[in-house]
C-alpha cells in the first residue's frame, strides 16, 4: 500500500497501527509523530493540498475527512486513486472510523486492540468523574479570538466535552459560531476553556478575559485532547482527570 493522509489525527493513528512503510504523504499540519513530520513528503495543508504532488506519489489510498478537507479537492483525487472520506462527530463514530481504517489497511487486530484500550480508559474515567464533579460544570470552549468562536452541539469537540463531564453552554448552536463577550456573559458559564488550537491561546488571554469574567474559572487546555479523534483518544481520559483536579482547586 501507498497511503497519503490528509488528516493530522489520522496520520497519528496510522503511526500507531505501525504503517510506517505504507504512508508516503502527509500534510504540513501532521506534526505527530515528529519523525514522520520531518521524513514524509508533505503535500500542502488540509485545505490546500497539492493534487499533482499527490499524484506523483502514486498512492493506492488517500484518507480524508469530511470536515477538515475541501470536497472539490477530494473529488479531484478520486479521479486517479481510491479515497476514503471519514466523518467523525462523536466518540462512537471515532471508534468506528478506527475500525474502518483497520479494515482498509489490513491492521484489524491492532485497530481492535486500540479500540478496546480507548473504551477501557473512558469507562475508568467515567467511574471517577462523578467523585471529582458530581454535577457537570457549565462550560464555554473557545477556539478563536477576534472574533471569538466556540463549538456547537454537532461537533466532535462538543461530544468530548460531554465525555469529559462538562456541559457546553453553546450546545444549541451549530458548527463553530462567532460569539461576543456579551453572548458568553449571558450564558454565565462556570468554566471557560481556551484551546491551544486552532488559535494558540496563552496565559495573557486569561488575564484579558478575567476583566469581563471575574467569577469564571478560565483555563488553557490542550486542543488535541478535545479534537483529535485517532489514537490520541487513549490519552484523553487521563488528561480530563487532571483537568478536573486543576479546576476543583480553583473553584
Amino acid at each position: 500500500m501507498r497511503i497519503v493522509s490528509l488528516v493530522p489525527s489520522i496520520t497519528e493513528l496510522l503511526y500507531h497501527l505501525e504503517l510506517n512503510d505504507a504512508v508516503v504523504g502527509i500534510t504540513k499540519f501532521c506534526v505527530r509523530p515528529q519523525n514522520w513530520f520531518t521524513s514524509k513528503t508533505r503535500i500542502g495543508g488540509t485545505k490546500q493540498i497539492h493534487i499533482e504532488q499527490i499524484r506523483a506519489l502514486a498512492p493506492t489510498l488517500v484518507i480524508a475527512n469530511k470536515e477538515e478537507n475541501v470536497k472539490e479537492q477530494v473529488e479531484a483525487l478520486s479521479t486517479f486513486t481510491k479515497v476514503l472520506v471519514t466523518d467523525v462527530s462523536n466518540l462512537a463514530e471515532a471508534l468506528l472510523m478506527i475500525h474502518q481504517i483497520g479494515l482498509v489497511t489490513h491492521t484489524t487486530t491492532k485497530a481492535a486492540a486500540l479500540i478496546q484500550q480507548i473504551k477501557t480508559e473512558f469507562i475508568q474515567f467515567q467511574s471517577t468523574i462523578h467523585q471529582l464533579n458530581p454535577k457537570p460544570l457549565s462550560c464555554a470552549y473557545l477556539i478563536w479570538q477576534e472574533p471569538f468562536m466556540t463549538v456547537g452541539g454537532d461537533t466532535f469537540i462538543h461530544d468530548m466535552l460531554q465525555q469529559a463531564g462538562l456541559k457546553n453552554v453553546f450546545a444549541n448552536q451549530q458548527r463553530y459560531p462567532q460569539i461576543t463577550v456579551a453572548d458568553i456573559q449571558a450564558m454565565a458559564p462556570q468554566l471557560m476553556l481556551l484551546s491551544s488550537e486552532p488559535f494558540p491561546f496563552k496565559q495573557k488571554h486569561i488575564a484579558q478575559l478575567k476583566a469581563n469574567f471575574p467569577d469564571t474559572c478560565i483555563c488553557l487546555v490542550d486542543g488535541e485532547m478535545f479534537s483529535w479523534y485517532g489514537s490520541r483518544l487513549i490519552e484523553a481520559p487521563s488528561y480530563f482527570t487532571t483537568l478536573h483536579e486543576m479546576i476543583a482547586a480553583q473553584l
